[in-house]
Parts: C-alpha cells; structure tokens; sequence
C-alpha cells in the first residue's frame, strides 16, 4: 500500500546558491524557513524591475521515510507539482534528475540513492530561458520564481499502479460504459478490482485477472448521474492490484462533451459558453498560493461572476483549481505554456513534453473539456502543430484539442477555431462573423475579447468604469445572438503584474473585471448579473452630478437579473423600468435603463398641461441621456412644449436645470427596488455621503493547517450610510494580528477605488487569531479566525 510524506513544511532557503549547498553535511543555519508553496522574492504591488526575482535559488529540506528507515520490496517516488523554472534536484549529494518548465509536475524515483536520513537540494533557476516555454521573446505576463506547488514522497510498492485514465461513453443510455487504461510501473501479471463509490457508498464493483503493462477495461454501469454544470455529480474508482499490493483512486464524472459548428453540447445539450481567462498570480507572493486560495478563484467566477467555463490563460493552473471546477460545475479550457513565441529545438521538445504532462495529469477531470496545444497568439507553423494534435489525440481519445490565435483564417490543424477577437472598440462591430475568422464549417469559440483594448482601474472616473462594462455587454449580446459562436471568454478576470513592455506603466495590466485582489470592478456586474442563482442588482452611477461634465449624468444602467426596477426619486415612486431588450435581445439579463426619474412632477408640482408636461418630459429624459447634444427629435418636443405650455425661456430654463442637471439645488436622494416573481428582492439607495465606515470580512473565518499552510482572504472596504462603496476613498489601513496568522504583503495600505483586500496565512500553530484593521476617522474593525 502506499505511504504518503507531505514535503511542504521546514525547508531552507537562500535567494543564492553555490556548488557546496548540494552537499548533505553543508551547514545551512543561516538558511531562513520557509514553507511551501514558496515565492523566491516577495514583490511590491507595483512599480517593480521583473529581473529582481529571476536568479538561481537554494531549498533544501532533511527528512526522513515515512516507515521510519529504507523498506525492502519499496519505491520511494519524489513528486513536485511545480517549481519556476529551471529545476536541479540533489538528493544526499548527488543529482538525481532535473526539470525544465514551470507549470507541469515532475517526478523523480529516489529509491536507489535514499537512505534513513536525507538531505533534498532543489537548484532553482528562476530567470527566462530561452529554452523554456513561453520564453524566448517578450510575454506579457509573469512567470514568478520559487517552489509554488506542493512537494511529496511516495512510499509505495516495487510494481505500482502508475495511471488510470478513466473515460465515459454512451452516457445517455441506462448502462453507461466506463472505458479504462490502467498503466503499471512494469509489465506484471495478478488481479485488479476495481469499486466504484458515489461518496463513501459502494455502488459497484468489478474484478479481472491480467498479465500486462498496460491493461484495458471496460465496465457497463447503471443507476448513476450525469456530471453537468447544474449537477456537477462526482464518483470516484478506488484500484486495488492483487489484494493489498497498491492502490490508486481516481474522481470523475459521467459526461460527454463536443464542439459543432452551431455550437457545444454538453451531454447532447447545447450550452453557450460565458467566461473568462484566469492568471493565478496574486499580489506579493506571485503563484506561491495554498489550496484554498485557488479553490476561492473558481468559486468567485462560477458563483460571483455567473460563469461557466473558464480559460487557465496561458498555462495549465493549479490541480486544486481544477479539483474546485470539477465539484462546481466549471468547465475549463486549458492549454500549454506560451505567448507569441515558437522557438525550434529544445524549446519545441519541452513545449511538446508539457503538452504530455499537462494531458496526463489532467484527463480524469471532467470540468476539463478542450486541450489548448498551440503558442497563444502564435503564427501557423503546421510541421509544429501537427505533431501537438497528434500528441494530444494519442493521449486523449475524448477531447477535442483548440489554438489560439488573433489572426482570421489561419491554418486549422485543431478541432477547434479559437479566436482572440479584438474587434470591438466601442463601434458598432462587436465580433467578427465566424465565418469572416473560420468559414462555414469549423466550431469555434471567443478565447478573448476587450481586456487591453480599454484598460479600466477601479479609482477611474465613473464614466470609464461604465464604459468598460458596455463593452463587455456588447460583446456577450454579439455571442449569444449569433449561433455560430459557441462562447466567449473575456479578457479577463483580475488584473495582473506584467514586464515592463506592457501594461500601464506601473507593471500592472488593468484588463480585469475585478483587481489583482479578486475585488470586483463595475464590469464584474454585467457577468453577475446573467446567472439565476441568486438576486442581483448593481446600478452604474454614484448619482452624483459633479461625477459628469455639465453635471449631465447621461444613461443610467442597472445591471440585474431582476424582472424589473421600481425607481424613486426623494422617497417618491416616479417609474418602473424594465431590461432593455430592444437594445440586448440576445442577453439573458439584458441591463435596465433608469432613465425617468421625473414621473409625474411636471403636472403635480409644476402644474405644467399634460400636453405640455407629456413633450417636456420625453425631451428631459433623452437630456439626461445625451445632455443637450440630444437627437434633434427631442428639441422639437421642447418646442411643443413651450407652446402648449405657453412657457417663457426662462421658466423653461428653471424647471430643466432642476431637474435634469440639479445644479444649484439640494441633493437628490434615489432609490432602485428590484423585484423577481413579483418580490422585493433588491434594494440601492444612492444619496450624498453623510458618514463613511470601514467594513472587513473574511472570505472564510476557519483556516485549517493540512498538507500546506492555509490562507483566507479578508475584504475591506469604505462604505457609506446606505451600504454603497465611496470609490475614491483612498485612506491608509493597518493591519495587525493575534495568534497563529500573518500577513502576506504589508501590513499598512491604502484604499484603492474604496476598497482593498489581503491574505493572512497559517504560522505553524492552531488557536484563535484576531486581526485587527484601523484607520483614521474610522472605528477599528476586528475579525475572529480559527485556526485547526
């Protein structure tokens, strides 16, 4: 049976390393101790030189077996989920084997060279490589140094199970058909039982006797449930060779998935596919993030953000990433290291061995439904991609396999045409046809769209922070109107750090709808608001008139999900507004216009005629819209109204700027009610800031010390009296911290747009923690954690 040593915690470390530290009697007290996973240098937020992370390192780490000494008839496998990116590993003094790439794992079998007490050295090369996808020329994203993914020791037996790769066919029938490869880690003969268990219950079993090194099963099951992304239903396969010799588990799900040209079906069911790609970087530590932090990012886009696939952009991401999208229903397009750049060689030799790793390492998970196996943004080159279709079809028989490029009618060696399309920029072209890009026949799907093409910081002005979100309406009304597109994943879900050949000047790329720490952007409520999980309402403006030039508010939008919007206006019902199919007919949640907040004011307080009142009122609500550049429609109907009115200039005068722009009058107070099955399930309230509170919350109050450390993220933000973010409150936090947490990043920060938020760490003991945020002009705010 197998024995499983977590590596993870007490090592050493130094950002420097020399010939001598592989030696297994070298002192290594002035090493610091660290835990993995590990970043090599801990980064400022910005404004930083990307070199400063990219030398050589030493980790090393003296263990001992999990058995307590050296077992006869025992193999001892040395496993690391990733390490950036040049990897020399030296057990007890000598080398045992290296590892070129940052995003796949690698293993090495110690057994000859280990002993009762051992001494691990990693050399680590963290710089760019030129060998080593997606390096070669300029990427615009970074490839963070350390041992970021868990390290571990496998005491297992002499012939082991080495791989299972389960598949499912014939899912709409009643006996579903499990088709199964089972590798060895030799050619061996005996018994293999296979059960299968929905959670801890045995649901089936079955038993075959073999003599191979590859053996191919085939099981018929009934009475099991389809894995979907409204039903995510999990089994998992528990392999037993030859009683108690080894075993091997492996979770799936019951699904079958295809891309056609009029889009892709999921158990024979048409979805459209509403995404976006994801770095896993975070701020400070880069990828040096624990379980529950990647587990949080799938959770924040399925359930924050409404959506149902995701892009692991430009890498294949975490195993716990991919453990979360299984158990909630994300599906994944994933795809290997790259950005532009096809180098020849070596460098096509690792590209095509992380295409092996990735694939192997990822086939059992169901959320996972497309191979990317071409350079993101990358000329044709068919000799090249030849080779990674043929590889990736050799290794999966149930997937289709895509590339993605940002050229029309490049050559199509994939099953899939994945497209980077660029082509709104606020006009009227939103996507490009399909047939344009592909032709007529080859499925295709969106990998990108907006992100560098309207950058957006969450402290932008209003009208930016609105912008940004139409454009990604746009182009979601674009997708599910036309049939061709099987989806589209926007450009993207957080901002994040780059070279200093990209982004903003501060080494930030601001394409996210939320910020580097997951807090959400405005454009983030157009993705919340097409789910049907839960309410949802946000509405786009502070309503504050100084906000706009002339004062003139323009179009007021209300990102919902709700049937529609009761609008009051200084606790005075004026309206009630609906979504906006006439403009977003395609959208499952169109926005909601908010546009008359007059009602009738005309005729009950200004005493206008109702012929009067009816034409001034059309003409004001489109001056709300369009301020006085207004279609030339809407100055006739403030003519009609003058006449029918008999009103002078200047009364005419008085009543519009009241009204419309307020200026010179007292501040309005505006209420949104949003309604859903005839129910108040949503209520905002917009006024002037009267008082302003500092609010924290923990993404989870329990942090729980397992493998690795553990991590919560904790939310600040500046509220007002009703509950609405102040976005440019930029006021300095301090964080500090009682019992067994620390803070990742500093300790004292400013707000940015209103709000900010940071992680705090498990230290190596359980207890209570307090973590305590104070600020000026604010009461401190304490939150309570848990640490097991």
């Amino acid at each position: 049976m197998r024995n499983i040593m977590q590596l993870n915690f007490g090592w050493k470390y130094k950002p420097s390393f020399s010939q001598d530290m592989i030696k297994k009697s070298y002192k290594d007290d002035d090493f610091d101790i660290v835990d993995i996973p590990h970043t090599n240098l801990e980064l400022p937020l910005n404004c930083f030189d990307e070199r400063s992370y990219q030398f050589v390192s030493c980790y090393r780490r003296h263990f001992s077996l999990p058995s307590g000494k050296k077992l006869e008839g025992k193999r001892y496998i040395l496993h690391f989920e990733g390490a950036a990116n040049y990897s020399r590993v030296y057990l007890n003094g000598k080398l045992i084997g290296e590892h070129k790439g940052a995003y796949t794992p690698f293993s090495f079998d110690i057994t000859d060279g280990v002993g009762t007490d051992n001494v691990l050295v990693v050399e680590l090369d963290s710089s760019e490589r030129k060998e080593i996808p997606p390096f070669g020329n300029m990427v615009d994203y970074l490839v963070y140094g350390g041992i970021y993914r868990e390290v571990w020791l496998e005491e297992i037996s002499e012939v082991y199970i080495a791989d299972a790769f389960v598949r499912t066919f014939d899912t709409a029938y009643a006996k579903k058909l499990l088709d199964i490869d089972l590798t060895f880690s030799e050619s061996t003969s005996g018994v293999i039982k296979a059960e299968l268990f929905d959670g801890e219950e045995l649901i089936g079993s079955k038993q075959c006797e073999f003599d191979a090194r590859v053996l191919k099963l085939k099981w018929r099951v009934s009475g099991v449930e389809l894995w979907d992304i409204e039903n995510p239903k999990l089994y998992t396969i528990k392999f037993t060779l030859n009683s108690q010799q080894d075993e091997k588990s492996v979770r799936f799900g019951f699904r079958e998935m295809r891309f056609k040209r009029d889009g892709f079906y999921l158990n024979g069911k048409l979805v459209k596919l509403r995404g976006l790609n994801r770095h896993q970087s975070y701020p400070y530590v880069g990828y040096a993030m624990p379980a529950s932090a990647q587990k949080a990012d799938a959770d924040l886009l399925k359930n924050t953000l409404g959506l149902n696939i995701v892009r692991t952009s430009h890498y294949p991401n975490s195993v716990h990433f991919l453990d979360r999208c299984d158990e909630i229903g994300l599906l994944v397009f994933t795809e290997m290291p790259s950005w532009q750049y096809l180098g020849e060689g070596e460098w096509r030799e690792n590209a095509l061995e992380n295409i092996r790793r990735m694939i192997v390492r990822d086939r059992n998970h169901p959320s996972v439904i497309l191979w990317g196996v071409r350079v993101n943004e990358g000329q044709d080159c068919d000799e090249f991609y030849k080779l990674t279709n043929e590889t990736a079809h050799a290794l999966d028989d149930t997937r289709q396999t895509g590339g993605v490029r940002n050229m029309p009618r490049s050559h199509l060696l994939e099953d899939v045409y994945t497209y980077n399309d660029f082509s709104h920029s606020g006009s009227a072209i939103r996507l490009l046809p399909a047939a344009v890009v592909t032709g007529f026949t080859a499925p295709y799907l969106v990998t990108e769209h907006n992100g560098h093409m309207f950058p957006t910081k969450s402290f932008d002005r209003e009208e930016l922070r609105r912008e940004h979100t139409l454009r990604h309406t746009r182009v979601l009304e674009r997708m599910y109107e036309n049939k061709r597109i099987s989806g589209a994943i926007g450009w993207c879900m957080a901002d994040y750090n780059t070279h200093k050949d990209f982004g903003s000047g501060d080494r930030i790329c601001y394409h996210g709808v939320t910020d580097m720490f997951r807090m959400p952007k405005l454009a983030a409520a157009i993705y919340s608001s097409q789910q049907d999980d839960h309410p949802f309402m946000e509405v786009s403006s502070t309503m504050d008139i100084g906000e706009y030039p002339g004062s003139m508010m323009s179009q007021i939008y209300v990102f919902t999900n709700c049937d529609y919007v009761k609008l009051y206006k200084n606790g005075k019902y004026t309206s009630t507004a609906y979504p906006a199919r006439d403009k977003f007919p395609a959208l499952p949640h169109p926005p909601v216009l908010a546009d008359d907040f007059l009602g009738d004011v005309l005729t009950s307080v200004e005493n206008l005629p109702d012929a009067s009142a009816k034409y001034l009122k059309n003409a004001m609500v489109a001056a709300s819209k369009y301020g006085f550049i207004m279609p030339p429609q809407h100055y006739l109907e403030a003519g009609a109204a003058i006449v029918a009115g008999r009103l002078s200039i200047g009364r005419m005068y008085d009543i519009v700027t009241k009204y419309v722009a307020n200026w010179g009058d007292e501040q309005v107070e505006y209420k949104f009610e949003g309604y859903k099955d005839g129910e108040l399930v949503k209520t905002i309230t917009k006024t002037a800031v009267t008082s302003v509170t500092l609010d924290a919350r923990a993404d989870s109050d329990t942090l729980t010390i397992g493998d690795t450390y553990d991590v919560t993220r904790i939310a600040v933000e500046a509220l007002d009296q009703n509950g609405n973010r102040t976005p440019y409150i930029d006021a300095a936090v301090k964080v500090s911290v009682r019992g067994p947490v620390s803070v990742i990043g500093p300790t004292e920060f400013p707000l940015v747009g209103g709000d900010r938020a940071f992680w705090v760490r498990t230290t190596g003991e359980k207890g209570d923690a307090v973590v305590t945020l104070t600020s000026k002009g604010f009461s401190p705010v304490k939150i309570k954690l848990t640490v097991n």
